[in-house]
């Protein structure tokens, strides 16, 4: 199973209790404590992918872990990644992927984006979204206004955690001197903002159609 199909349709599957989806992605997280045991499952991952899968996989290899990320909900390979890591014996931590967009508020985003695609050298998903064809930096992504609003912030960043991951989330920028704004839309995401003001969301697939 290779298309494109929901986040919950991939949750539901068996053998996937690794990844997490986040937003567009899927992500696992392998702590390998070693580069070279991340370099032996970075290796196995290698051979597991063939070409078309490769197009919508990436590796972030580090001294201490491997963050694997699909860009299509692939169960199929993100099981058979997970099982080459049971053999490596190296367990998942499903709690330490995460997924960061800058978001700007904008009234007319089809006058905006060609500016910041041009100027972070991004490349577009439908019409209000930005990404990094080097899958290195945050998605940059613009939310409509209905009218202008000089007086309070037009950017703030989007969070995405594991679903299961975003209550503790929230709570603790909660105990850090943050303030709950809304959580209107909970559990696809709430607003939460700093001391003065400066707004960011938490967010998860749930509730989300894609």
């Amino acid at each position: 199973m290779t298309g494109q199909i929901t986040a919950a349709q991939f949750h539901a599957a068996d053998g996937v209790e690794d990844w997490r989806c986040l937003y567009h992605l899927v992500s696992a997280y392998f702590p390998t404590g070693t580069l070279a045991k991340g370099i032996a499952l970075v290796g196995e991952i290698g051979q597991l992918a063939d070409e078309t899968q490769q197009q919508y996989l990436s590796v972030d290899l580090r001294g201490t872990g491997v963050t694997v990320s699909l860009t299509r909900r692939d169960i199929t390979l993100a099981r058979r990644i997970s099982a080459a890591a049971k053999q490596l014996d190296i367990p998942a931590d499903p709690t330490a992927v995460q997924l960061i967009n800058i978001t700007l508020d904008a009234l007319a985003s089809t006058d905006v984006l060609p500016f910041w695609r041009a100027l972070l050298d991004y490349r577009q998903i439908g019409d209000d979204y930005l990404f990094d064809p080097s899958r290195r930096g945050p998605g940059f992504g613009l939310q409509p206004m209905d009218e202008a609003r000089p007086q309070r912030n037009r950017m703030h960043l989007d969070i995405a955690v594991p679903h299961d991951q975003a209550e503790a989330r929230v709570a603790a920028a909660l105990a850090a001197g943050g303030r709950l704004v809304s959580d209107a839309h909970a559990p696809r995401w709430w607003v939460l903002a700093d001391a003065e003001g400066n707004e960011a969301c938490v967010a998860t697939w749930v509730g989300r159609d894609q």
